[in-house]
């Protein structure tokens, strides 16, 4: 009896994270898309888009880190609730945005602005993934269903979002459309201080930076492949892609609507990554060699993209976006696995600190992806953020080469 009431309470919990960040990711995505668009209408060039971005981006680093040591230490719900509150902040924050103000005063406060919500959404993803961990207990295929379905559908509510972006820039203009984001996420917000545990997650956090940084060599290792991932991604999907679609001759509905399908559409397939993964019974025998294969795999599809343009075809942004779509398939279940397995490494006590200290690799591998996206477009066009992409995504299936695929050998 108790345990089906143990089992009941988790799911519910699981429920409840899984709503809260969905809200949130709509909102984020939207974010994302009301910037870019809102700025690019003013005339900003695609480095400073890019720079845009940046602190948001770099924010992330450390707010993953501490987020994770917080969590441990005051709780998961609690940390959930301090992300969702930072959001509504950096949205007010960019809704105080003036046109009277000048073009340097205007760059810097959004810069610090997204900085922000940069911190707002690596806090809030951190508290939510630890707490997968926690609801899903010791059995691995329950934990991979419950990734991969937070995952996919966390994505599919971002995509969701690029086009609730572009909806609301056009409806209510950029500043209203910030007031009423921030009225939803303080509803959410109400939600998660009534519905979670406040000390749900709560352990014994580290005590020293040495005890801190001291993961064990799985994490590590996926943290470093997780650089390159995302770097890789983001070298040429932040900037470079939306601005490239555009010049030739897309609209900014059509990139907006054509961006939040693909996004849509790579949660779907994350959210189906069990099923397309064989299953070991360790967790690890059969996932860790999937994401070498995949890796691989993904590494070839941009190298291939960038073949094809200087071929010189008739609509390159044609080829472009059909090759997105494959792209997107094989990073998909890239990222579903990298989620998974991290899980599946961390320890249980102190799992918020490994998420933690992984997604600050993710958030390092997007910062720099961000700034290479709008420099190498700047230089060459969208050929550059190809072959950059190509190069980060054969770094990281070198480093999933190296990942162990047992738990002794992990501890090593």
């Amino acid at each position: 009896m108790s345990v089906a009431v143990g089992n009941a309470s988790s799911a519910r919990n699981y429920a409840i994270v899984t709503a809260a960040y969905w809200g949130f990711t709509l909102t984020d995505g939207a974010l994302r898309m009301l910037v870019l668009l809102h700025f690019f209408r003013l005339g900003y060039s695609p480095f400073t888009l890019a720079f845009l971005f940046l602190l948001y981006e770099a924010a992330g680093i450390g707010a993953n880190l501490a987020g994770g040591w917080l969590a441990t230490r005051f709780g998961i719900a609690r940390m959930l609730a301090v992300g969702l509150a930072t959001q509504i902040a950096g949205f007010l924050m960019l809704a105080a945005v003036s046109p009277d103000w000048a073009a340097a005063l205007s760059v810097a406060w959004v810069v610090a602005a997204q900085g922000v919500c940069g911190v707002a959404k690596d806090l809030t993803k951190t508290a939510s993934k630890s707490a997968i961990k926690l609801t899903a207990g010791g059995a691995s295929g329950r934990l991979f269903k419950w990734v991969a379905f937070f995952t996919g559908s966390k994505n599919a509510m971002k995509g969701l979002g690029f086009f609730l972006g572009g909806l609301l820039l056009e409806v209510l203009g950029f500043r209203a459309a910030l007031l009423a984001m921030a009225a939803a996420l303080a509803a959410i917000l109400a939600g998660v201080v009534l519905s979670l545990p406040p000390l749900m997650g709560r352990a014994r956090a580290s005590r020293s930076a040495r005890e801190f940084f001291a993961r064990n060599r799985g994490v590590n290792l996926l943290a470093a492949a997780r650089v390159f991932l995302f770097g890789a991604r983001d070298v040429w999907f932040v900037v470079g892609l939306p601005v490239f679609l555009y010049a030739s001759g897309w609209t900014f509905t059509m990139v907006g609507g054509f961006l939040a399908l693909w996004t849509i559409g790579y949660g779907v397939v994350q959210a189906a990554a069990p099923a397309l993964v064989r299953r070991s019974a360790d967790g690890l025998g059969a996932e860790v060699p999937a994401a070498r294969r995949w890796s691989l795999a993904l590494a070839l599809i941009p190298a291939a993209l960038a073949v094809a343009l200087a071929f010189g075809p008739t609509r390159p942004d044609l080829v472009v976006a059909a090759g997105l779509a494959v792209f997107g398939f094989a990073f998909a279940v890239n990222s579903s696995v990298h989620s998974y397995l991290v899980l599946a490494y961390a320890g249980s006590e102190k799992a918020a600190e490994d998420v933690g200290f992984y997604y600050a690799a993710n958030a390092a591998g997007r910062f720099a992806g961000t700034l290479l996206s709008g420099l190498l477009y700047g230089l060459g066009g969208i050929t550059p953020p190809l072959a950059a992409s190509a190069l980060m995504l054969a770094a990281c299936w070198a480093v999933t080469l190296l990942l162990p695929s047992s738990r002794d050998s992990s501890r090593g």
